[in-house]
């Protein structure tokens, strides 16, 4: 805009210095063909050709000339005809209905007449708007240029923290084999290095924690099997016992069929972080098998409302997933007397199952935190409850290696709703 402005003035300015000279050197002229002797005004503006196109009026006492039928007193304003009148040299600028003028007044000293040329602006006003025109179009260029390389350099200078934070949330989700990728900028590679080897090392921990739980796992089945075996020669003579002796026994039983619930889960949680690079599941339907679950358990069969089998196909281990949906049945078995309401729906290309109880509710602090591994609430730490704090977190890594997520809710019945949703698939 400033540009624009300080080139219109420059232009104006140049353009009207030019017809002030100009009408000083027409007026000359005039004056040299009035001093011939028997020359009249109206001749003498006849001979006068005004460069550019101007016309010329000149006035006499009252009386007023003129070089075109279009131009006459009506185009000399009358401040201007003051400022002549008096001896003076001045210029108007005028607007009328055929575009912008320039009026320049001087006084012809010796033949005691007015001169004034009107000049058009009309082209100079043409050019100008091409002016304004072209600095308009180069500015918003300018400016789209510069919002674009803005964006170029602010999208290399963020791009490293971009791929940061992508490869942390993928590790955070499980995907342990993530990495930065090489970079030749020599304020990155320290950082990409430290951060990749950082990855290794919490991979390879993992990893041995894995290990090493499985490996215990498997070291106390020997020994479990041995005192299950042994358990169940004491019950085979149950009556031959003592009534304290039957007490004890009975004890043992539970706590030995505890234990081997928590092995069993133990296990089954090494088996998933040790599986790695297996072949895709089939399809299956959550609806058919959460009937399957249900029925085979003795549940009521009206405790279910599912949608088509067609609907809710997932591609996920059959087995894996009837164990995750045993264990969400049990949970609110332990902690809320049952379920109320069991739910399998297609919702915005998933299959939710939801299982709802009646039952004390879980804590908003505490809904995440009990899919945590060795997670329990509050009554089952104090001893009350049953379970070692695996059934859940057998749920959560059920769905996470589907694709899916879990989460914890309010139920409409006062307790809670324990939600396992999983990506659909066409049947």
């Amino acid at each position: 805009m400033t540009t624009f402005v300080l080139a219109r003035n420059h232009l104006l300015d140049q353009r009207e210095a030019s017809l002030t000279r100009q009408a000083f050197a027409d007026a000359n002229v005039l004056r040299g063909s009035l001093a011939t002797a028997g020359v009249e005004i109206g001749d003498a503006l006849s001979q006068l050709v005004p460069e550019g196109g101007s016309d010329v009026v000149v006035r006499s006492g009252d009386s007023w000339y003129s070089t075109s039928l279009d131009v006459g007193a009506r185009d000399v304003p009358p401040d201007l005809r003051e400022a002549v009148a008096a001896g003076n040299a001045a210029r108007v600028r005028t607007e009328s209905a055929e575009g912008p003028h320039l009026v320049v007044g001087v006084a012809v000293r010796g033949a005691d007449l007015e001169f004034y040329e009107v000049t058009e602006l009309v082209e100079l006003e043409s050019e100008l708007r091409t002016l304004a025109t072209v600095l308009a179009v180069s500015a918003l260029a300018a400016t789209v240029a510069g919002a674009a390389f803005g964006a170029w350099a602010s999208g290399r200078a963020v791009q490293p923290l971009d791929q940061v934070t992508a490869a942390a949330t993928d590790i955070a989700g499980g995907d342990l084999a993530r990495r930065l990728p090489p970079t030749e900028d020599a304020d990155l590679v320290a950082i990409v290095g430290s951060f990749n080897s950082m990855v290794d090392a919490l991979a390879a921990r993992i990893d041995r924690d894995a290990r090493f739980v499985g490996d215990v796992s498997h070291e106390l089945r020997s020994p479990l099997t041995t005192l299950v075996t042994s358990v169940e020669l004491l019950a085979a003579r149950r009556d031959e016992l003592s009534p304290r002796s039957r007490q004890a026994l009975t004890l043992v039983e539970g706590e030995l069929a505890r234990f081997r619930r928590t092995l069993d889960d133990l296990l089954e949680l090494a088996r998933m972080d040790s599986a790695q690079g297996a072949e895709p599941p089939p399809p299956v339907s959550l609806s058919a098998l959460v009937r399957e679950v249900i029925t085979g358990s003795g549940r009521s069969a009206s405790l279910l409302q599912a949608d088509d089998d067609g609907r809710t196909i997932v591609r996920a281990d059959k087995g894996r997933l009837e164990r995750a949906v045993r264990n969400l049945l049990d949970n609110a078995d332990r902690h809320a007397g049952g379920a109320c309401a069991v739910r399998v729906e297609r919702q915005d290309g998933s299959a939710v199952l939801s299982v709802e109880d009646a039952g004390p509710g879980v804590p908003l602090a505490d809904r995440e935190r009990v899919f945590d591994r060795f997670a329990r609430g509050p009554r089952a730490a104090r001893g009350s409850l049953p379970g070692a704090g695996l059934g859940l977190a057998i749920v959560a890594e059920t769905a996470t290696r589907a694709g899916g997520t879990t989460w914890c809710s309010a139920s409409p019945w006062g307790g809670a709703r324990f939600c396992l949703s999983l990506p659909a698939v066409a049947p």
